[in-house]
C-alpha cells in the first residue's frame, strides 16, 4: 500500500438529532448508499467547499493581492482534503474500483488528473523557490548598482515567469478531454455514480480555475515587480523607467538613491508573495499527493 503525507482532518460537527428528527416533517435530498447518507457530514461538507472555493474566485480583487491568491491556495488545500476524506469511505472504493474499465476508466483518469496536478503544483514549488533565489541577487544588484547583473537576473526572472504560465496551459488543457463514464456493468446504481462523476468533475474543473488564477498571479506581481518588458534586451534605464509610478513618467526621473529605494521596496513585495505562496503551495502538493495515494490504494487493495 502506498503511503501518505500525514495531515490533520477537520470536519464539521454532526448532528445526532438530524436523521431522529427526520420524521418530523424535514425532506432531504435521497442518496444511495453508494455515498454517503445524508447525516455524513462528508457529502455536504465537499458541497460546501466547492461553493467557498468559487466564492473566493467571484470576490477576486483588483490588483490579486498576495493575500487573496494565498487564501485561494489554502481554500484549494481544504477542497482537496475533503476530497480524500470522501475517498476513504468503503462504497466510494467499491464505486472507484467498478468503474476501473481501460485507460478511458474514471479512477484512471482521475490518477492520471492528479498526476498532472501535483507535477504542476511540484514545478511551481520550484519555480518559486529559484524566484527568490533571484529576486535576492536583484536586490544585491540594485543596491551596487551593477547593471550587467541585474541585467543577467531580469532575464532569469523572465524566464521563470513564462515557466509558470505554461503551467496555467497545461492545467487549462485537462478540461478539453472528454470526461469517463462509467461501465454498463453498474447500470443498477448508475444515478449514484453518475453524482459521484459530476462531484469530481466539479473538483477537478475548479482545481484548474484556482491554479490558473494563482499561477497566473504570481507571473503578474513578477513581470510587475522586476518591470519584466518585450524587448530581448533589458537596459538599466528601461527598469528603471518601469521601476516608476505611471504618474511621474512625464517628469524628471528620480535620483539613483531614490530609484533604488523604490526598486528595493518592489523586490521585498515579491519577497513576502513568494514566501507565502511557496508554503500554501507546499501544502497543496502535500493533499494532492495524499489523494493520489488514496487512489492508488483503491485501485490496488
Amino acid at each position: 500500500m502506498a503511503s501518505r503525507f500525514s495531515r490533520s482532518v477537520s470536519l464539521p460537527s454532526s448532528n445526532p438529532s438530524s436523521c431522529s428528527s427526520s420524521s418530523a416533517g424535514k425532506t432531504y435530498h435521497v442518496r444511495s448508499t453508494s455515498l454517503p447518507c445524508q447525516s455524513h457530514p462528508l457529502i455536504s461538507h465537499l458541497e460546501d467547499e466547492v461553493r467557498a472555493t468559487r466564492e473566493w474566485q467571484s470576490a477576486e480583487p483588483e490588483g490579486q493581492s498576495s493575500t487573496w491568491l494565498l487564501s485561494g491556495l489554502t481554500q484549494l488545500e481544504r477542497l482537496h482534503g475533503t476530497l480524500d476524506d470522501l475517498l476513504q469511505i468503503s462504497r466510494t472504493k467499491e464505486t472507484l474500483r467498478c468503474s476501473t474499465s481501460g485507460s478511458s476508466g474514471l479512477s484512471e483518469r482521475m490518477l492520471e488528473d492528479f498526476l498532472v496536478f501535483a507535477d504542476a503544483y511540484g514545478s511551481f514549488r520550484s519555480a518559486l523557490v529559484s524566484v527568490q533565489e533571484l529576486q535576492s541577487a536583484a536586490q544585491v544588484a540594485v543596491r551596487r548598482g551593477d547593471e550587467a547583473r541585474l541585467s543577467s537576473v531580469a532575464r532569469s526572472l523572465k524566464k521563470a515567469r513564462k515557466g509558470i504560465t505554461h503551467l496555467s496551459s497545461a492545467l487549462r488543457d485537462l478540461l478539453k478531454s472528454a470526461e469517463p463514464a462509467f461501465p454498463a456493468s453498474t447500470s443498477g446504481s448508475s444515478a449514484e455514480d453518475a453524482e459521484l462523476a459530476a462531484i469530481l468533475k466539479e473538483v477537478k474543473g475548479i482545481t484548474v480555475s484556482v491554479s490558473t488564477v494563482v499561477f497566473q498571479g504570481i507571473a503578474a506581481v513578477m513581470a510587475s515587480t522586476v518591470a519584466t518588458v518585450v524587448h530581448k534586451s533589458f537596459s538599466w534605464r528601461a527598469l528603471r523607467r518601469l521601476a516608476l509610478p505611471a504618474s511621474s513618467t512625464k517628469k524628471k526621473a528620480l535620483s539613483e538613491t531614490d530609484w533604488a529605494k523604490t526598486a528595493s521596496e518592489k523586490l521585498d513585495g515579491l519577497k513576502d508573495c513568494i514566501m507565502g505562496l511557496e508554503t500554501g503551495s507546499e501544502r497543496v502538493f502535500r493533499v494532492l499527493m495524499n489523494t493520489r495515494v488514496s487512489l492508488l490504494n483503491i485501485m490496488t487493495p
